[in-house]
Formats: C-alpha cells, structure tokens, sequence
C-alpha cells in the first residue's frame, strides 16, 4: 500500500518485507554506513541489555525517505539500571536529499523518536559520522544541544597515501610485532573471540572505566559475520594465545569502523610486540584493500582536554573531524545523579 502524493508515513516495525527496501537505501545512501543497517538492528537485538529503535519514514510510493536508527542501553543490574538508560544514535539519520521535504522528514524522524523513548531513557544522544549542523535548529526546537567532540578519519582510497600517513613510530612498531611472531588472524572459534573480550573487559573494568557491552553483543557479531559481508574481527595471535584485536563493522564501499580495540602492549612490549598497533593497522589494512573509503576511529574525546587514546589513534594518521554530539536530557534528576556518580569514580581513578 502507498501513500497520497506528497504524504509522509511512519513506520517503526521491522519484518522481512521491509528489509530489501532498508538494505537498498543505506547502500545507496551517501552518508549511509553498518551503523545505520539492518545488519546493525539484528546485532543489537541479540545483545543482553540492547533494545534497538527502528524509525523509517516512507513516501507516497513507499519508499525510504528517512531512516534513524537507535539503541536503548541499559546496565545489567536492576539498582544500575534506573540511573544508566539511555539512547545512542549511532552514525546519525538518512534523509532521502533528492526528497523535496528533507526537513519535514528529518523532523518527523525526531518527533516519533522523542514521542517513543524519551520516557525510557534518560538521555538521548546522536553520535553523528558526518556534519548533522544543517539541521540544528530542528535539534534545537527538541530541547538538544550541540556538545563537541573530535574524531578522526582515514581517507584510505590510495594505499600509498595510508602508508604515508603512519608515523615512524607506528611503521616501527608493526613491523617489530610481525618480525617478533605475532600474528593478525580472523577468529575460526568463539573461543577466541572470547580471549580478546577478556582482554577488552579488563581494560573497560580497571582502565577505561566505561561500560562495555555484555558478552553476548560481540558473540553475536561473530555469529552475524559468518553470512553476512559487514563485519571482521581482527585478532593478534603470539605463541597460539590471543593478545589483542580489533571488531570493526562494515560495509561495502563505506565506512570502516574500529568498534573496539584492545591489546596487551605493555604485557608484551619488552617482546617487541605491539598487539592494539598491529590490530588497529589490520583494519585499517582492510579498508583500503576492499575499496572501503574511510576509515572511522569512532571518537578521540573533547577537543581541548588531554587524552592519550588521541594520541594513540592520531599516529595512524587522518583527519581530524568535529561533528560533535547532540543530546537531549530526558529525565533531569537522574542524569544529574548518573552524572554524579561517574563524577565519582573518575576521581577515584586520579586519586
């Protein structure tokens, strides 16, 4: 069924028949990415925790016109919760640009969004892969507000321009790692996806000090890629253990990202092995061997406070990018007793 000439329908219900469409248009889509795929809804419906949030508006053929799509994260305890809910939008909306009502869809998108999770989140946020400002008034009339942060990207077309943009470093430290006998593979059992999580949630539990998505969000990657082209997980291997890696999704002709990564270089480094440098090098490897334009680091934090992950990612080369994010505070008390609390234990990290 289609709809009048010129109306705009909703749709927030995903079945089989629409996927085809979904597919066709992130694909063709020129800010379209996995993020914004079915690919990605599947994978965060099978995550514990996870509740995906599908808005697809339609036109009078019943084509896509507008695509947002979202995850509700909760923690895993009841206590945490109430205080930790909330909504990311990961890569930002698809608005049909040859559509001669851009702006009418995009509002549409957040109204519908905001009428259907505000009530079970306790703050929104859009993190957005490319430059979203075109639409920040229609953000503004929503009670969000623009926050910055950096990103870097890799413009990964020409091989020898990659290469270029490492620094002596990093071109040092992977051929050290490679010449010391490490390895990259791609995991042929969940088991060894499941050493390179135990690395990552040590990391996230002692260092990082974030939440990190349950067990069951990156078995299902594994699972996902199996059949499907949109995903890689890149492992460092040394002596037949596991000592780092990468899970990057992607998509044809797209974007790569670099979801997670992590490595123990320190535990290794008098080795002269450089597990997070090798990982992190695969992928971006991969990207430009597989036409894929552009490598994403997926954030590298607020562009005017120190942080050594920039550092990090920052000698691989790229650009740096400040899309920022746009968040909307949904319940004002517990934001400010979440806010409170990660206050807390960022002061217990310095202390």
């Amino acid at each position: 069924m289609t709809n009048k000439e010129g109306e705009l329908k909703i749709v927030t219900k995903v079945d089989d028949a629409i996927i085809p469409e979904w597919n066709r248009f992130v694909q063709s889509h020129p800010r379209g990415s996995v993020l914004q795929s079915w690919f990605a809804w599947k994978l965060f419906s099978q995550t514990k925790n996870f509740r995906p949030v599908f808005i697809a508006c339609l036109d009078e053929k019943g084509s896509f016109a507008g695509l947002l799509l979202g995850v509700i994260i909760r923690e895993t305890s009841y206590v945490k919760s109430l205080f930790s809910s909330r909504l990311v939008v990961y890569g930002g909306p698809l608005v049909d640009e040859t559509n001669p009502q851009p702006r009418q869809i995009f509002k549409k998108l957040l109204d519908t969004l905001i009428a259907r999770t505000s009530h079970r989140a306790i703050f929104t946020q859009f993190r957005a892969s490319y430059d979203l400002s075109p639409y920040a008034d229609l953000f503004q009339q929503f009670d969000f507000e623009w926050v910055p942060r950096i990103n870097l990207l890799i413009d990964t077309t020409n091989k020898d321009s990659v290469n270029h943009g490492l620094s002596h470093t990093r071109r040092r430290q992977i051929k050290k790692s490679l010449y010391g006998g490490a390895k990259i593979i791609q995991p042929v059992t969940l088991g060894q996806v499941r050493q390179f999580y135990e690395i990552l949630r040590d990391l996230y539990r002692h260092k990082v000090r974030k939440p990190l998505p349950d067990w069951s969000f990156f078995e299902s990657f594994f699972y996902l890629i199996q059949n499907q082209p949109h995903g890689k997980y890149f492992l460092v291997e040394f002596n037949q253990k596991i000592i780092g890696g990468i899970m990057s999704p992607y998509m044809a002709g797209k974007s790569v990202f670099e979801w997670y990564v992590c490595g123990l270089d320190a535990e290794y480094r008098d080795k002269g092995i450089f597990p997070s440098v090798l990982a992190t090098w695969a992928a971006i490897e991969h990207a430009s061997a597989s036409k894929c334009p552009i490598f994403d680091f997926m954030g590298v934090g607020k562009p005017d406070e120190p942080y050594g992950v920039r550092d990090f990612k920052m000698r691989f080369g790229g650009t740096v990018v400040n899309y920022g994010r746009y968040i909307r505070i949904n319940n004002h008390l517990k934001y400010a007793i979440a806010e409170l609390g990660y206050n807390f234990l960022t002061w217990l990290k310095k202390v």
